[in-house]
């Protein structure tokens, strides 16, 4: 077969290859590569590990250095573990007396506490009044008062009307600084239950005293666990108060004795105090164990209002 006239047919010089095409190598992995929203995801990450790293370490230390017989300040394992701290630290003296002490002041002040913001909540979610959220910002306000402010006029006070070196008198302050939060903390679950179930406990003759206990209350477990497991804390956590207004040695609770650790000339016991602070710990988180039940719940409004 000829070819046509003016033009001339060439072979190619390469030819392809009959077989299957492989991959180049693969490109760079650079972190200039990564979508934005992985870098922030990265990001986040990576503060969540600080933050968590800033909570571990000082619990590793407290759990490493109450077994360790020569306890510092570093986190290290011990080489030979031991109960010595525990055992040293285990007396009416050092543990028993103050804990039953913060036991019955904190108790009894969180009782009081719930009690109080219980009556002062209901009144402030029932009834609208223009003088609501001005007396609400107040009891915010207050809350902002740092405790060494007040402190002196309330030693005065107390000293005037006979309650230093009191049980009582302590409970008493400690339930008064912290129920304007307890308030506001109450306030707000007592607006998450219907006035229509108290409308239709009316209708059937029940008093507003009735229609608390029976109807409000017990739909209110959490909101109520919430407010008492947080004074309780704060309560628990107090050295200051107890320590201006208690003079007794046989009345000081467990958050002012824990300072019979730190000797002179800057010695502490550190293996000591690390066990103590372990037996100090341990009320507070066998009440919230007890009752997280209660707190991951919600309010049991299922089913009440309907029609």
């Amino acid at each position: 077969m000829s070819a046509l006239p003016g033009r001339t047919l060439s072979r190619p010089t390469t030819s392809q290859p009959s077989g299957p095409r492989t991959a180049g190598p693969p490109a760079a992995w650079s972190p200039t590569s990564w979508s934005p929203r992985t870098r922030r995801r990265l990001a986040a990450d990576a503060a969540l590990l600080v933050v968590a790293a800033a909570f571990v370490l000082p619990l590793a230390w407290l759990l490493l250095a109450s077994l360790d017989g020569e306890a510092t300040l570093r986190v290290s394992v011990p080489g030979s573990p031991t109960l010595d701290n525990f055992q040293a630290v285990w007396t009416d003296e050092i543990t028993f007396t103050p804990m039953l002490n913060s036991l019955l002041l904190c108790g009894g002040a969180t009782v009081l506490t719930v009690a109080c913001a219980v009556l002062a909540a209901y009144p402030l979610s029932r009834f609208r009044s223009r003088l609501v959220r001005p007396y609400l910002m107040t009891i915010l306000f207050s809350t902002c008062l740092p405790i060494t402010a007040i402190m002196v006029p309330v030693y005065g006070l107390f000293v005037q009307v006979d309650l230093v070196d009191t049980m009582y008198g302590t409970a008493l302050f400690l339930a008064a600084s912290q129920l304007p939060f307890a308030i506001w903390l109450m306030k707000n679950f007592m607006d998450g239950v219907p006035v229509i179930l108290e409308e239709a406990a009316w209708t059937d003759g029940a008093s507003w005293p009735q229609t608390l206990t029976r109807v409000i209350l017990p739909l209110m477990g959490p909101g109520i666990t919430v407010v008492m497991i947080y004074s309780f804390i704060m309560m628990w956590g107090n050295f200051f108060v107890p320590f201006m207004l208690l003079l007794s040695p046989d009345q000081l609770p467990a958050s002012v004795t824990i300072f019979t650790f730190f000797g002179n000339y800057g010695q502490v016991a550190y293996g000591q105090l690390a066990a103590f602070s372990i037996l100090y710990s341990t009320p507070v988180i066998l009440l919230y164990v007890l009752i997280a039940r209660r707190m991951g719940g919600g309010f049991a409004l299922g089913g009440a209002v309907k029609g």
